[in-house]
């Protein structure tokens, strides 16, 4: 354990962030969940889910959670399931 004060509150403030951090990256991942299996069964479906799905994809990408490439790259795999 810290002794500092300032360690003390960094070890606060990071375990926020990761809260927050983990948080969007599960959104993320069941957005995606969701079209891989609509994907399957129905095209439609997926499809409408496709904005929400780069939605968390792109928040995730701008906030640091993953790579701007990787984003990308989750994005063009999507696409391609849904049509």
């Amino acid at each position: 354990m810290p002794i500092i004060r300032s360690a003390k509150k960094a070890i606060r403030v990071s375990a926020r962030k990761k809260a927050v951090n983990d948080q969007r990256k599960r959104t993320m991942k069941e957005v995606i969940k969701k079209i891989e299996k609509l994907s399957k069964s129905d095209k439609a479906g997926a499809q409408k889910l496709l904005s929400e799905a780069y939605q968390a994809v792109d928040k995730a990408a701008k906030r640091g959670i993953i790579k701007k490439n990787n984003a990308a790259r989750k994005k063009a795999r999507l696409a391609r399931l849904a049509k």
